[in-house]
C-alpha cells in the first residue's frame, strides 16, 4: 500500500504558510479592500488582474484564469511537483517532514492515474529508442528528409512505432503492465476472439508511424500522435481521450512553452510537424492543437503563457476557415489575437523551409479585422458594382464593433478599394452597428453597491443564470458567515458543486478544497467560486444568499411544473391519474406565484 502525507499535517502546513506573505516574495502586491492585487506572474500584463485573498488563502488571475492555494502557487511558479512544493513550504515554515501514512482510498484513486502515466512514459522511451534501431530506420529517414537535427528529435522526444502488430504491447507487458491498463491508456487495442475459452486478441494502437509524444507542462506524457509513412488512413492517428488525456484541454509542446519565460506571444499552428520544424529554425513559443479545432479551454490555457496569440494555420481554405473560427474563440475568452497569413497556400513547415527564419519573422501579423476583411474581399469581384456594394454591406458588420480610431483607419482602406466616399461608408457602418444583435449576457448575481478599485470574482462567463446563482451561493457559504442550514444539497444541480457543498458544510476550508481539483481548469473554477463574493457585513451576505436561493428554488419549481404539464398533455383525457396530477400541478403553480411575489 502506498502512502501519503497526513491530512492534519497538511492542514497545519497550509495554515502556517500565509499565502499573502509567500506570493509577496514573487509578486509586488497592493492591498485594496480585503484583497491584495498585483501583476500576474504567469502571463504578461500591464494592469493588475492577479488577486490574493488572505482570508480564504486563495489566489486568482482574471486574465489567464490561474488560481489555487499556496501549494498550487509554488508548483506553478517553481515548476515543481506537489511533493517538492510541500518540501519547499515545510522548510520555509520550519516544520519537520512527517512520517507518511497509509491511505487505501486515496491510493485507489491515485494508482490508476499514476500507472497510466508510467505506461505512457515507458512507451515514449521505447518509441524514442526504436527510432535509432533498424525497425525505425524508415521513420528516422523521414525526419532527416524534413531537416530535423538530433537535438530537435531529442527535445521533442520523437520516436518510431515499428511495423509489427504488438511490439510495444509485448514490451510493456514484460514490464509488468496489464492489458487492461494498456487498453485504458490508449496504447493497445484489445479484441475478444468470440470463441469460448480462448484469450483475447490484442495489437498496438500505433504501428509503422512516426511518433510525437504529447507532454503537458508538468512533463507528464499524456498521449501520442502518430503520422503514417505510407498511404494508410488516417494520415495522423491520435490517442483518444483517457483518464489522463483530454484533447480539448491541452496543446502540443506545452512542456516547452512553460520553459520559455516572458513570451510576447504564442504561435498556434495546426500540426505537430509545424511545431517541430519552426523550433528547428529557432522560433519560440510555438504549439499546436491536438487534432481538434481550437477550444475555449485551450484558449484559456494559452493566455497563461503569453498576453497574445498568433494563429499560424495552413494557408489552404481549410486553414483559413479554422483561423476565422479560432478568432471567434479567442475573442470569447478575451485573448488578444493576430493572424500569420502564409502565402501560396503553404503551411508553416513548408514556408519556413522555403523562406527561412528571416522570411518567417518578416510575415505580417494581421489584426482580426484585417484578416476578416481580407478573406471577405476574396469572395467578391470588386470590378462589378453589385458585388462591390455587397462587399461593403458585409464589411460594415466587421467594422461595427470598432472604436472611432480603428473604424477610421479601415474606412480609408475601403475608400481606396471601392471608390465609395467616406460619408457613405461611415453611414453604412453606423447602420450595421444599429442592426448588430447585442451579445447575450448572463444576468448578474446580486451585487453590493460600493466603490471598487478592482473587480471582484464573478460567476463563469458562459454560466447560465441558475448555475451562476449556485456558484455564488457556494462562494457565500465559503465565507462561513451564513447559516449552514440555510442551504441544502438539492439546491445544486452539478455533482461537482454538490461535492463542494458537502465539503464546506463538513468544515473543510476553501483553501483545502482546491487540492481536490483533478486538473488546472477545475482548480481555476474552484478558486473563482470560493473567492466570490465579498460584502461589507453579514446581513448583506445573508441577503445575497436569500436572493440566490429564491432564483434556484423558483427555477427548480418551474422545471418540475413544466415536466408535469408535459406529462399531463400527453395523457388520455379519460386517464384516472390525471386528476391527481392536475392537483399537483395546481399546487406547484400556487407555490410559483408565492415565490414571484
Amino acid at each position: 500500500m502506498a502512502s501519503r502525507y497526513p491530512a492534519m499535517w497538511l492542514d497545519e502546513l497550509r495554515s502556517r504558510s500565509d499565502i499573502v506573505q509567500i506570493i509577496s516574495g514573487y509578486v509586488g502586491l497592493k492591498k485594496s479592500g480585503r484583497k491584495y492585487w498585483g501583476l500576474c506572474p504567469f502571463h504578461g500584463e500591464k494592469t493588475a488582474s492577479f488577486s490574493v485573498d488572505g482570508e480564504q488563502q486563495l489566489y486568482y488571475c482574471f486574465g489567464c484564469k490561474a488560481g489555487g492555494n499556496v501549494f498550487s502557487f509554488i508548483m506553478d511558479i517553481e515548476r515543481c511537483s506537489f511533493h517538492e512544493a510541500v518540501e519547499i513550504l515545510a522548510d520555509r515554515a520550519h516544520i519537520p517532514m512527517p512520517e507518511l501514512v497509509n491511505d487505501a482510498e486515496w491510493e485507489l484513486k491515485r494508482t490508476r492515474r499514476e500507472r497510466y502515466l508510467q505506461a505512457n512514459r515507458e512507451a515514449a522511451r521505447y518509441y524514442h529508442e526504436m527510432l535509432f534501431e533498424p525497425g525505425g530506420s524508415a521513420v528516422l529517414a523521414y525526419f532527416r528528409r524534413r531537416g530535423l537535427s538530433d537535438s530537435v528529435i531529442r527535445r521533442f522526444g520523437l520516436g518510431a512505432a515499428p511495423d509489427q502488430w504488438s511490439a510495444l504491447t509485448d514490451h510493456l507487458l514484460s514490464q509488468g503492465f496489464t492489458l487492461e491498463e494498456l487498453s485504458g491508456v490508449g496504447l493497445t487495442v484489445v479484441k475478444p476472439t468470440g470463441k469460448e475459452g480462448e484469450k483475447v486478441r490484442y495489437f498496438d494502437m500505433f504501428r509503422n508511424r512516426a511518433i510525437f509524444p504529447i507532454i503537458d507542462m508538468y512533463k507528464n506524457v499524456l498521449a501520442f500522435g502518430g503520422r503514417t509513412l505510407g498511404k494508410e488512413q488516417p494520415k495522423y492517428l491520435n490517442t483518444s481521450d483517457t483518464l489522463v488525456f483530454n484533447k480539448r484541454k491541452g496543446v502540443y509542446a506545452a512542456n516547452l512553452l512553460r520553459q520559455q519565460r516572458h513570451l510576447n506571444h504564442v504561435i498556434l499552428v495546426e500540426g505537430y510537424m509545424d511545431v517541430v520544424s519552426l523550433s528547428q529554425f529557432g522560433v519560440e513559443g510555438v504549439c499546436a492543437t491536438l487534432g481538434t479545432a481550437l477550444t475555449n479551454e485551450q484558449a484559456r490555457l494559452l493566455r497563461r503563457f503569453a498576453p497574445e496569440v498568433y494563429l499560424g494555420y495552413d494557408g489552404d481554405s481549410a486553414g483559413q476557415h479554422a483561423i476565422l473560427r479560432g478568432l471567434d474563440i479567442l475573442e470569447e475568452e478575451d485573448v488578444p489575437a493576430r493572424v500569420l497569413d502564409f502565402p501560396d497556400g503553404l503551411d508553416p513547415d513548408e514556408f519556413i523551409r522555403r523562406d527561412g527564419a528571416e522570411g518567417f519573422a518578416a510575415l505580417p501579423a494581421l489584426s482580426p479585422v484585417s484578416y476578416r476583411l481580407l478573406r471577405l474581399k476574396e469572395s467578391f469581384d470588386l470590378s462589378k458594382n453589385e458585388e462591390k456594394m455587397n462587399y461593403i454591406r458585409k464589411a460594415s458588420f466587421i467594422l461595427a464593433p470598432l472604436d472611432p480610431v480603428g473604424e477610421e483607419t479601415y474606412l480609408k482602406t475601403l475608400m481606396l478599394e471601392t471608390g465609395f466616399p467616406h460619408d457613405v461608408l461611415k453611414e453604412q457602418v453606423d447602420n450595421a452597428r444599429k442592426k448588430a444583435k447585442p451579445q447575450d449576457s448572463v444576468p448578474p448575481s446580486p451585487q453590493i453597491s460600493r466603490k471598487k478599485t478592482f473587480p471582484d470574482a464573478v460567476p463563469g462567463k458562459n454560466a447560465s443564470p441558475d448555475q451562476s446563482a449556485q456558484e455564488t451561493l457556494l462562494g457565500l457559504l465559503a465565507t462561513g458567515q451564513i447559516p449552514k442550514d440555510m442551504v441544502e444539497e438539492k439546491d445544486f444541480e452539478e455533482d461537482e458543486l454538490k461535492s463542494l457543498y458537502t465539503a464546506l458544510v463538513s468544515g473543510a476550508s476553501p483553501s483545502s478544497l482546491v487540492d481536490l481539483a483533478p486538473d488546472d481548469e477545475t482548480r481555476s473554477r474552484y478558486t473563482r467560486i470560493l473567492m466570490y463574493p465579498i460584502a461589507e457585513n453579514t446581513d448583506q451576505l445573508i441577503d445575497m444568499a436569500t436572493q440566490c436561493l429564491l432564483r434556484i428554488r423558483r427555477s427548480a419549481c418551474q422545471k418540475q411544473y413544466d415536466a408535469l404539464m408535459q406529462q399531463i398533455n400527453s395523457m388520455d383525457p379519460g386517464d384516472p391519474a390525471m386528476i391527481s396530477l392536475l392537483r399537483e400541478a395546481q399546487e406547484l403553480q400556487q407555490k410559483l406565484d408565492r415565490m414571484k411575489q
